[in-house]
């Protein structure tokens, strides 16, 4: 008995499924075959008894019941089908997956017409595509879609929205054929890789082509009416790959500029792509008409790419660059950077024609952390000409130009786990003044140690005593030091006055308590040093016409002296409270003092010294007896000719407050520091003969209020001076003045704050990472905003224009910051009592509108009367485009502006205009 449900074959609409749709005449086509099968079975007279077919319909039901069982025995035993495979391949299927379709209104079938009628929030999902719209139609019989909007009083909504795979777009209306999977598209809106596509008319042929006709290409946010636009007639568009037009032009406000292209190219890659880069170009007064920054890009592969960069001036100055980023994850990353400058000034043949040239190199290399836990390569070098950041002719940078040293590192370390454990390091370091060009180089430095050693320490448990925290180390150091100059620098004459030694240290020390509460300490410390070349002095009486002269003898080979020393230490730490209430504001002070003493012994070496005698015009007086060490001038220095035993005193201070917090529903009281760290040092000379006692000097901070640095230091002599400003062996009370005398102070305050710090949600404030700090420069801006020229990143951009839209005309607060910093130096050494040095440096940055922000750094120099290096910001977000105006009108090597002008976009950053006046080098 076979049982048909004739509810299967109604319309699904709640399903929406076509597969319903599409089965729907197949389902009436099986049950009329079998009731006429049936009806025949039962008129025939040639059917055996007992086999009659059962045909009934249940009451108040849609169910059919049909006995088939009598025909289907019947019919196996009379057809047999003599052809087992047929030979006719049945039709492909149009529609390979399942249609799911939806309208929230209704869903309409026009049998008819072969269509279904979606409307309001309809959507269509077939396979990867999808379509969501305010009306869609489906004509199953075509196999073709078409959506659109919702126009209701003037108002069109709910438009169509195209989804494909990645691919997004939000035309007028679509159609879309699921066979061929074309679409015939009207006012489409897409974005690809940052670039925003209007088309009126789209053809969208395959996956890999779409025509398109009528096209604005922008990067504007607003697609309805855009700031600016490249409009062309005609363009071939490979998703994810390029575009490729016809005649394009640019329109700025919807007003057609000159600027123009018989045809254009975008690339659309979303990987890196090997290309040239687009030279920006200007003019110079002394040097003419330039092209800088133009070159080539080399994406090498995923993990290291390479740009090749020159400029060109026509008086012939020149200047090339080479930059290089690489990354492995979870190993390493960095960034290398040569640069050299060939500069010509004025013209071959006139008097102030010269010829120069400068170089830089710049290399950043970081470990990750996970890569090797036991050894890691670091590299932070910076190095090149001292004049480099004053002369160069590719950037405007007051910052860097105010550097005084370059300095450099590179350095690996390798630690080996283990009882004891053992750490070894290697490092070539780089340390450069560019006022005096004088160069300074560790090339290695190699270092060893032990770790700390405890021979009488238990297996367990604490060490107590002074004999169980006995301990000793052992480390070794290697060095070969390099002095030269800058105009020597990469030559073999640098090398002639190379210095090499190796020093090898063993500290033995301990330390006990002494009555529970004072710390004591003892060392002592052995070592010997190694070296590869000593010096023999003489004096020959033929030399300098007869008059005599000292020779210094260069002696190659090993040779090595031996030391020692002896050093202990007491130390303990005293707390004064004073407790006023917990009812009062102030509730309880705390004064911390840590006092120490300190007495340290270093014997005399004066096995290790020779002397050679001088011979005087004056026979009635002896020769002149001159004694040096052989060591003198080596890497270490020679050994202490004199004995000296000294003590030591150090008081530090520190004085906190505990008050009642203003929040009533605060539970426990604020802590204040009033007094941070005043600290107070001094020595006594046991050994010495005159002037035993050492200036007093003295340190500390005093935390005003929250961010706010008042620091100060000096220094106090207890003796006196005689007529010409040397010290005596008398002190200064006793020549009828006070007790010590204030030979030198230094002052310096500093205080940063901005609207943020009045405001509840009050972020951290960002470092500055550009490249002044890499260079050894303030993290701050005192000194002006670093701006390179060939790198505008530096604007400071905010694309919150949701937060912009909301802002009114009044209700909105204006962020801001400024940064103040006061310093003074007071000398008084030899009676000059004078301040050397006095300045008040500012800088400070406004937001005046959401997109408007000005800038200014300043000072006052109070010593030479006079305002220091002043640089105005200037910066206007233009949407799409970025403006900046930087101006040094005061300055005494930097001089000047700096205007600029482009496309935010890192798609189109090569559409910009910039013009500059270099600073003049010649001040």
């Amino acid at each position: 008995m076979l049982n048909f449900d004739l509810s299967i074959i109604k319309p699904n609409l709640q399903n929406n499924s076509i597969v319903a749709l599409q089965t729907y005449r197949q389902y009436l086509l099986v049950i009329i075959f079998f009731l006429l099968l049936g009806s025949t079975a039962m008129q025939s007279q040639d059917l055996p008894p007992n086999k009659e077919v059962d045909i009934q319909r249940t009451e108040k039901s849609d169910t059919l019941e049909v006995n088939v069982e009598p025909i289907i025995t019947e019919i196996n035993e009379v057809v047999v089908d003599t052809v087992k495979t047929d030979s006719i391949k049945p039709k492909q299927e149009t529609l390979t997956d399942v249609i799911d379709y939806y309208g929230k209104d209704y869903v309409f079938i026009n049998r008819e017409e072969q269509k279904i009628y979606m409307y309001n929030e309809a959507y269509i999902i077939y396979g990867d595509m999808q379509i969501n719209a305010g009306l869609i139609i489906l004509d199953y019989n075509k196999n073709e879609v078409y959506a659109k909007g919702i126009d209701s009083a003037d108002v069109y909504s709910q438009r169509p929205v195209f989804v494909q795979g990645s691919n997004r777009v939000e035309p007028d209306s679509i159609r879309f054929n699921f066979d061929s999977e074309k679409a015939l598209i009207y006012n489409s809106r897409t974005e690809q890789n940052g670039f925003n596509v209007i088309s009126e008319v789209t053809k969208k042929v395959n996956d890999s082509v779409i025509f398109l006709k009528n096209v604005k290409f922008t990067t504007s946010k607003n697609l309805d009416d855009p700031e600016y636009y490249f409009f062309t007639r005609r363009a071939k568009f490979v998703p994810k790959k390029k575009i490729v037009t016809g005649l394009t032009n640019m329109y700025i406000a919807d007003v057609p500029t000159p600027i123009g292209l018989p045809f254009a190219y975008f690339p659309l890659s979303e990987d890196r792509t090997s290309g040239f880069i687009i030279p920006s170009f200007g003019d110079n007064n002394d040097r003419g008409f330039f092209f800088q920054n133009g070159g080539y890009y080399f994406a090498l592969s995923d993990y290291v790419d390479l740009a090749l960069l020159g400029d060109y001036y026509t008086n012939g100055s020149y200047a090339l660059r080479t930059e290089t980023s690489y990354a492995s994850r979870y190993k390493f990353s960095g960034n290398l950077s040569m640069r050299f400058e060939k500069l010509i000034n004025s013209e071959r043949g006139f008097p102030d024609y010269s010829e120069s040239s400068v170089y830089n190199i710049r290399w950043t290399h970081t470990q990750d952390a996970k890569a090797s836990p036991s050894s890691r390569f670091s590299a932070s070098v910076n190095l090149g000409s001292s004049r480099f950041f004053q002369e160069s002719i590719n950037q405007i940078n007051n910052s860097s130009s105010l550097v005084n040293t370059l300095s450099s590192s590179i350095s690996y370390s390798k630690t080996f786990e283990g009882e004891p454990q053992v750490n070894f390091s290697a490092a070539v370091t780089h340390s450069q003044n560019t006022n005096t060009e004088a160069i300074n180089l560790s090339l290695p430095n190699v270092n060893a140690s032990v770790s700390r050693i405890f021979p009488f320490a238990p297996k367990t448990g604490i060490k107590k005593g002074a004999l169980q925290n006995i301990n000793l180390q052992y480390s070794v150091t290697g060095q070969n030091q390099i002095q030269t100059t800058d105009s020597l620098f990469f030559k073999k004459e640098m090398f002639d006055n190379a210095k090499m030694g190796i020093r090898h240290s063993i500290p033995l020390s301990t330390n006990f308590k002494i009555l529970d509460y004072i710390s004591a300490s003892a060392s002592t410390s052995f070592q010997e040093t190694w070296v590869f070349k000593t010096f023999n002095k003489s004096y020959d009486p033929t030399l300098e016409e007869g008059v005599g002269a000292v020779v210094n003898d260069t002696i190659n080979g090993f040779d090595a002296y031996r030391t020692y020393n002896f050093s202990t230490s007491l130390g303990t730490t005293i707390y004064g409270m004073f407790n006023f209430g917990e009812d009062k504001k102030i509730q309880a002070i705390r004064h911390v003092m840590r006092p120490s003493v300190s007495y340290n012994i270093n014997p005399a070496f004066d096995q290790y010294y020779e002397s050679y005698e001088i011979p005087t015009a004056d026979p009635t007086i002896n020769n002149e007896i001159v004694e040096y060490s052989r060591f003198e001038g080596t890497l270490f220095g020679a050994p202490g000719k004199n004995y000296s035993s000294s003590i030591g005193f150090s008081l530090s201070n520190t004085i906190e407050a505990k008050v009642r917090d203003r929040d009533t529903t605060a539970v426990e009281a604020k802590k204040l520091i009033i007094l941070n760290n005043l600290n107070f040092s001094s020595g006594y000379n046991v050994s010495g003969d005159s002037l035993k006692w050492n200036p007093v000097r003295f340190t500390g901070s005093i935390p005003i209020i929250k961010k706010l640095d008042f620091n100060f230091n000096g220094s106090l002599d207890p003796y006196a001076l005689d007529n010409n400003n040397r010290r005596i062996d008398k002190f200064n009370l006793d020549n009828g003045g006070s007790l010590f005398r204030l030979t030198n102070a230094n002052i310096s305050i500093n205080y940063s704050f901005a609207s943020t710090d009045f405001s509840s949600n009050n972020n951290a404030e960002d470092d500055l990472t550009n490249e002044t700090l890499r260079n050894g420069g303030r993290r701050d801006d005192l000194f002006g905003d670093s701006t390179s020229l060939n790198d505008n990143r530096n604007f400071r951009d905010n694309d919150d224009d949701e937060e912009r839209e909301d802002l009114g005309w009044y209700n909105y607060s204006i962020p801001w910051d400024l940064r103040l910093a006061y310093t003074m130096t007071y000398s008084n050494s030899a009676r000059q009592n004078e301040i050397s040095s006095q300045s008040l440096m500012f800088s400070s940055n406004l937001d005046l509108t959401p997109r408007w922000s000005v800038g200014m750094s300043s000072g006052y120099d109070f010593k030479n009367k006079g305002i220091t290096l002043t640089q105005f910001r200037f910066q206007r977000d233009l949407e799409s485009w970025r403006l900046s105006f930087n101006w040094t009108p005061i300055g005494s090597i930097n001089t000047a502006w700096y205007f600029f002008i482009g496309i935010k976009s890192s798609v189109l950053s090569d559409i910009k205009y910039e013009k500059r006046r270099e600073p003049d080098k010649r001040l």
